[in-house]
Order: structure tokens, then C-alpha cells, then sequence
């Protein structure tokens, strides 16, 4: 592992009041909006997959970034590498394929001058997918425990969705202002994403003896198409509110069945870091 660059906005013992913390791979394209969205941090520090094969790092670098270059361990994994390297005194955790809007920085900037007792703030995120914002079904809202005390939170849970947890008995409060995520570049980067998101998960269900049954194949995808669809309204966004309830579903589906095979054929249900690097976010 490389250690930080000496570029970053404060100095080795300046002190800093708000860390961006940023996991990226393969993030060229996205990464540079995300830098200009919070480039009002006292520092921002990058973890960057030593996999990485574009100007992700380089970027990071121009941009005044605090930059450690680790192989891939888990998206959690890295997101807590780069919390520990983090000098302020409050933390905001973003993927690189997400950015702040105006008034989200506006009311961090306020927050910030007078935090009061709440140890973490949650923050919404809308999604563009598909050619339009989608504000129904699985994808709206989403709230995100994403700023916190340096200290209080820590990223737990299992690969490769984790979440900030904060001390036993802390609450947290929420933001107005809202986050953007690009989070599928096309249909067929989120059908990717679907197939390496469902290895980890099945291969994480085995490790920790979670059962499964032929039951869940069959009624959990359904299940969660029409909750996604019917239930949260996911048919108000039109033909991408139908196509993000089908993948959903779909990748339920491939959940279950990878698991299956892992456990009944011996197949290795491979995770990216095994093979080729993807974006991490």
C-alpha cells in the first residue's frame, strides 16, 4: 500500500474539520464530478483498487486528494482503510459515482458550524438510470447514513453493500438537501454489476450458514418484483420503473441460485476482486 500524498488542503498537523472519504476503481469519468462536489472538505481522502487501470489516481492527485493506492479487499474493507486515515473531525463517506447538489453542500457547511448533539446525519440519494431520475420503487428514496464523528461510525455489514453504524443507543438526523448517483452507466453495465454483486452475496450467505431452498428461488424474485413495481410505486417512472423491478428481481434470483450451485456443485462463485476490476461504487 502507498501511503498518502503530502497534497492535500490541510498539512500533516493541521487540523481538519470535515474528511470526504472516497473508495474508487476504474472512476475516471465519474470520479472528477464527485471531487468538484465537495471541494469545500478540509480534506478529501481517496482509496484507489491497485487494479485500477485508467487516470483514477491521477485525477485524484491533480485534485489535491490524499491518495492510498490498496489492493482490493471488499467495499467495506476499503471504505474503512480509508476512514482510518481520516483527520477530521467529522467524516462524509461517498462512492465515486456519487456527488452532492448545491444545497446539500450549503447545509453540511451550516451543519458543520454548529453540529449540535447528533453524532450522524443521513443524506437521500436519487439515482439516474435508464435516461431519467428515478425518485419510485427500489431506488427512492434512499437514505444514507453518510456523515458522522470521526470515531462514532464504522463501516459494517456484509459485501458489498455495507453501511455506516453508528455506537449503540446514537440517532441520527437527515438533510434536506439531496445526493446524486450515477450508479449504472447503461443497462448492461447494471447487468454486470448484478452478476458480481450476486457472487459476493452468495458466497457471503455460505460463509455465515445462511440457508436457502428452492422455495426462495422460485417465490422471493416475484416477491420482490411486484414490491418493487406495485408496492413502491416503481411503475410511476414508466419503462425504467419496469426494467429496474425486473433486474431487481432478477438479481434475486441469481442470489439464490449461485448459492445453490455453490454449495450443491462445488462451483467457486468467483468475486471481482478474484478477476477483472470493475468500478467499486
Amino acid at each position: 500500500m502507498s501511503e498518502p500524498t503530502a497534497g492535500g488542503r490541510t498539512g500533516p498537523g493541521d487540523p481538519a474539520r470535515l474528511s470526504v472519504c472516497i473508495i474508487a476503481c476504474n472512476e475516471e469519468r465519474d470520479l472528477p464530478r464527485c471531487l468538484a462536489s465537495v471541494a469545500f472538505a478540509d480534506e478529501i481522502v481517496v482509496v484507489v483498487d491497485s487494479r485500477s487501470g485508467d487516470a483514477t489516481e491521477k485525477l485524484a492527485r491533480e485534485a489535491g486528494a490524499r491518495v492510498l493506492v490498496h489492493p482490493y479487499e471488499g467495499n467495506i474493507e476499503q471504505k474503512n482503510l480509508a476512514l482510518e486515515h481520516a483527520r477530521g473531525e467529522w467524516v462524509l463517506a461517498l462512492d465515486a459515482d456519487e456527488a452532492i447538489s448545491d444545497e446539500l453542500a450549503d447545509e453540511i457547511r451550516t451543519f458543520l458550524s454548529a453540529p449540535g448533539s447528533a453524532p450522524g446525519m443521513e443524506i437521500n440519494r436519487v439515482t439516474w438510470h435508464l435516461g431519467r431520475w428515478i425518485r419510485h420503487g427500489e431506488f427512492f428514496p434512499d437514505w444514507q447514513l453518510r456523515i458522522f464523528r470521526r470515531g462514532a461510525g464504522r463501516w459494517e455489514g456484509t459485501n458489498p453493500h455495507g453501511r455506516v453504524q453508528l455506537g449503540a443507543g446514537a440517532s441520527s438526523g437527515r438533510f434536506r438537501g439531496e445526493a446524486y448517483h450515477w450508479s449504472y452507466r447503461d443497462l448492461a453495465d447494471q447487468v454486470d454489476r448484478i452478476q458480481d454483486f450476486s457472487s459476493i452475496q452468495a458466497a457471503a450467505n455460505r460463509e455465515r450458514g445462511r440457508g436457502h431452498s428452492l422455495r426462495d428461488m422460485i417465490l422471493r424474485p416475484p416477491a420482490r418484483f411486484l414490491r418493487a413495481y406495485l408496492l413502491k410505486q416503481g411503475w410511476r417512472d414508466g419503462v425504467p420503473g419496469f426494467v429496474i423491478a425486473a433486474a431487481t428481481a432478477f438479481h434475486v434470483f441469481l442470489k439464490y441460485a449461485k448459492q445453490w450451485e455453490l454449495e450443491r456443485i462445488g462451483v467457486q462463485a468467483e468475486p471481482p476482486s478474484a478477476g477483472k476490476a470493475r468500478r467499486t461504487s
